[in-house]
């Protein structure tokens, strides 16, 4: 809102909020949903081995969630009001496509298509996917897009926010590879190992994390002269955005860990030798 010389108040909300369409990201989705969905019968006909199940309807819901929640925080009214309005926003846009699309799109993709879609660059994903490589270049970006200057680039220049955005996705892939192992021809790491893989990334975000969380200076002067949704001043808004890049992705992180850890206690107690029942004397 903002009054003007004559003392008209000007509120520029509405314009936060009207329609915008992102036909990039519209193409981009709708290219993999239809790859995906309507090419898989074919697909499946030439690659998958037999024997087994070109895919599952668990992958394939997984698969369609991955999309979803990509599309939802990439387009209006979500992806609007993070680069109009509320720098939060932004940030549960980035955590969603990092913690959140590219597991579930790994998870969702048969270990034959994957296998497919990666030959051509199977000798490099090789390299880029070993757990210290894809930590070091996931965090790098993940710090490298939360600068000052990049996030006044991400939300001036609709090229460059949808380039850094597929940047991100693309080593946050990198990171989730070693855990997942969506392919027999790579190493996955053991559970434990994956458990202190992913401690390990939690720790790095905590630093930008608490930049934004106790600053009481704005981090982002790009976001002063966006109009304030809801009320929120451009500090409470930071902070709120630093709390998300902390405890929301720790609570993502903690999750994926607990249920690995469960599963590989479970599987310890499924192989385990039964124990001698005592003979009474």
């Amino acid at each position: 809102m903002h009054v003007l010389a004559h003392g008209e108040v000007v509120d520029h909300t509405s314009d936060v909020l009207a329609f915008h369409p992102h036909w990039d990201v519209y193409l981009l989705i709708a290219v993999l949903a239809v790859g995906y969905y309507a090419g898989m019968p074919r697909l499946a006909a030439r690659f998958a081995p037999q024997g087994e199940a070109a895919v599952t309807t668990r992958q394939r819901w997984l698969f369609g969630i991955g999309l979803v929640a990509w599309l939802v925080v990439s387009t209006w009214p979500f992806h609007d009001i993070a680069e109009k309005s509320l720098f939060t926003f932004h940030m549960i846009e980035h955590m969603t496509l990092a913690w959140v699309v590219p597991p579930l799109l790994l998870m969702g993709s048969p270990w034959w298509l994957t296998r497919v879609l990666v030959r051509p660059i199977m000798g490099l994903l090789r390299f880029a996917t070993k757990p210290l490589i894809a930590l070091v270049a996931f965090n790098a970006v993940l710090a490298a897009i939360h600068a000052p200057r990049a996030v006044e680039l991400m939300v001036t220049n609709d090229a460059f926010h949808f380039g850094a955005h597929l940047v991100l996705m693309a080593t946050a892939f990198l990171l989730w590879w070693p855990v997942l192992g969506p392919i027999p021809d790579f190493p996955k790491l053991s559970s434990m190992a994956a458990i202190g893989y992913l401690f390990a990334n939690g720790l790095v975000p905590t630093i930008p994390a608490s930049f934004l969380t106790f600053a009481t200076d704005s981090v982002y002067p790009v976001y002063n002269g966006f109009p304030r949704l809801w009320g929120l001043d451009v500090i409470t808004d930071q902070t709120i955005a630093g709390l998300v890049m902390k405890i929301g992705g720790g609570l993502l992180l903690w999750g994926v860990m607990i249920v690995i850890y469960f599963r590989w206690w479970q599987e310890e107690q499924r192989f385990s030798p039964s124990r001698p029942e005592r003979v009474p004397t």
